[in-house]
């Protein structure tokens, strides 16, 4: 996932933020529905060939992308107002999503029992990123901004979440990382040599 949210809220949305999101959630429903189906079938595809089929990877991100845009905007991880495509790079908090590749058929056998332990992970990060939304709500009503540090552990919380889902809908055969993303790594200072 990446951010490039500035970090100002509209009071008024702020305010209106579950009413304004409730087209949303009936949108989320019905693709949601239809999104169960081709995983399933997708699950049988993979398991069969060894890959998952192109069309069902590419629906099936497109709803994971709609999905994490969704939970930033409720949570004021982001401010803008999500399209409803789930279309790349349509959001301050994007997730890229890796074309479909050759997944290992045992794992894809068991991935929901192989899933469990990053559930237990993403479950509690859910609730990380609820008390984000919380304090979220109450600073971008108050100051009109979200501070960094609740903004940055919403989208930690997001990307974990999208990680989890990526892997037990076979978007990718990668177990989720929960520690600092890539991005936030750095090469370790070399500590100069007293003399």
């Amino acid at each position: 996932i990446s951010c490039d949210d500035d970090l100002r809220r509209s009071r008024l949305t702020v305010f209106f933020r579950l009413l304004l999101w409730l087209p949303h959630l009936v949108w989320l429903i019905l693709w949601g529905i239809v999104t169960i189906f081709a995983i399933v079938a997708n699950w049988f595809v993979t398991l069969f060939t060894g890959r998952p089929a192109t069309s069902l990877h590419r629906f099936i991100s497109a709803y994971l992308r709609y999905e994490t845009y969704n939970f930033a905007f409720i949570g004021l991880v982001a401010n803008p107002f999500p399209g409803f495509t789930g279309r790349e790079g349509s959001y301050p908090v994007d997730l890229s999503i890796a074309p479909p590749v050759r997944q290992n058929r045992w794992k894809t056998g068991f991935r929901i029992i192989l899933g469990v332990p990053a559930l237990i992970i993403s479950s509690a990060l859910q609730d990380a990123a609820g008390v984000v939304a919380l304090f979220g709500w109450f600073t971008g009503l108050f100051l009109g901004r979200m501070p960094q540090g609740l903004r940055n552990l919403g989208v930690f919380a997001l990307r974990y979440q999208a990680q989890v889902n990526a892997y037990l809908w076979l978007l990718t055969d990668a177990y989720p990382f929960s520690g600092p993303s890539p991005e936030s790594r750095h090469e370790p200072v070399p500590i100069p040599e007293t003399a």
